[in-house]
């Protein structure tokens, strides 16, 4: 697993989907505008997100790419219905789509499934080759089946891509619409929370690219050497002041490795500035992380969903080091049948009475990686809420039913 860098933005990844959409004759971006990208992620509304980045990255579309905005969930709070064809796919459409994206409401439900079928039919996908990129921070909340369609579509489309954009989604949330890009051919881009953001972007932009035209005479093509080459453990370790590190994450003491791909990893110095913070020198994503390093101290801080540890650790020259950090958390799957929503907090009160939250999902089913501990959770229905209790161990799994 390599390092990634620390400057890639949302926009980026969002370039990376519609940039290879430009390779197909049409687009349409499907904006999840459902009330739950009101969620924020780093003191931000997703929803702002969203628009911040597709304003940026329609600027460096071609001006004769065709590319239209679906959105649901933006008229009606109830209905699993709301689908509208915004703008229509058409050259020059950038600043429609960013009028409309500014305007919608975002308050009501996540039909998904429905919503990409609905963009690949007025794309006229089974005769043409055209591509769908979903931007959604919830999953399927109106029956759909986001697997079953894209098996569908891949069979009966002779060249339809469908990419899906996640924000605020859990390792297990993302793979329950992962499979609707893998199905087709298309990328899954990863924004498990604020910390988790730019490393599943890294990973996602930096696999992706759209593939050039053939040169005439591919002889005289110079060969393009990556900006920061990968060099493996041996390479790494002959540089001179460099050590390598690889990083483990355990559950429990003694317990399973942690294999999600939503860990994420950030390095930093162990010495703080003057401002009292510490200087953040790469990051990675999932188990198995391997970092090249100068010599000296650093503390890597891991997370999963809502669990965290710091990890010091020391780098020595020409040495290959092998860390492990223990998470101490476990995995929570909650079922609240009817269910809107659902929301973790810790059982016990601040000094202020309140009880800190750990993660939301706007369904009827929820599964999480928690600190081992107690927690309350609240189920909301449409008569009202409901509320039960749970206790998750390190290196095991909960299930609890709020009925």
């Amino acid at each position: 697993m390599k390092a990634f860098s620390r400057s890639i933005l949302v926009s980026a990844a969002l370039l990376s989907a519609v940039a290879s959409a430009s390779a197909a004759d049409r687009a349409i971006v499907v904006l999840d505008a459902s009330g739950s990208m009101w969620g924020q992620i780093d003191g931000k509304p997703k929803l702002e997100i969203a628009r911040d980045a597709l304003r940026s990255v329609l600027k460096t579309v071609p001006a004769g790419t065709e590319i239209g905005l679906m959105a649901y969930g933006h008229r009606d709070k109830a209905s699993c219905s709301d689908i509208e064809l915004v703008v229509p796919p058409a050259a020059g459409s950038a600043d429609a789509i960013t009028a409309a994206a500014d305007s919608l409401k975002f308050q009501g439900k996540t039909p998904l499934t429905a919503a990409v079928k609905q963009a690949a039919e007025d794309l006229d996908y089974i005769k043409q080759k055209a591509t769908v990129i979903l931007i959604t921070d919830g999953l399927e909340s109106c029956k759909g089946d986001p697997c079953a369609l894209g098996k569908e579509l891949k069979q009966s489309g002779a060249g339809l891509t469908v990419d899906v954009v996640g924000f605020g989604l859990t390792a297990t949330e993302g793979r329950q619409v992962a499979c609707l890009a893998e199905n087709t051919g298309g990328k899954y881009i990863q924004a498990s929370d604020a910390r988790g953001l730019q490393a599943a972007l890294a990973q996602t932009v930096a696999a992706t690219a759209v593939a050039p035209a053939p040169a005439p005479e591919p002889a005289s093509v110079p060969a393009v050497t990556p900006a920061e080459p990968v060099k493996t453990a041996t390479e790494a370790t002959e540089q001179v002041g460099v050590g390598h590190v690889v990083l483990k994450v355990l559950y429990a003491q003694d317990g399973e490795e942690v294999e999600a791909s939503g860990l994420d990893v950030k390095i930093y110095k162990t010495a703080t500035n003057a401002g009292g913070s510490r200087e953040q020198v790469s990051q990675g994503a999932g188990p198995d992380t391997n970092f090249d390093l100068p010599a000296g101290d650093y503390v890597a801080v891991l997370r999963l969903d809502q669990a965290e540890v710091e990890q010091p650790f020391s780098v020595r020259t020409g040495e290959t080091s092998d860390v492990t950090a223990v998470i101490d958390a476990g995995i929570l799957a909650i079922t609240a049948p009817g269910a809107t929503s659902i929301k973790v907090f810790s059982a016990g009160r601040d000094n202020q009475g309140n009880r800190k939250e750990f993660g939301h999902a706007f369904a009827d089913k929820h599964q999480t990686t928690l600190p081992a501990g107690d927690y309350v959770i609240e189920a909301e229905t449409n008569g009202g809420k409901k509320e039960g209790a749970a206790s998750v161990h390190a290196g095991e799994r909960s299930e609890v039913t709020i009925p």
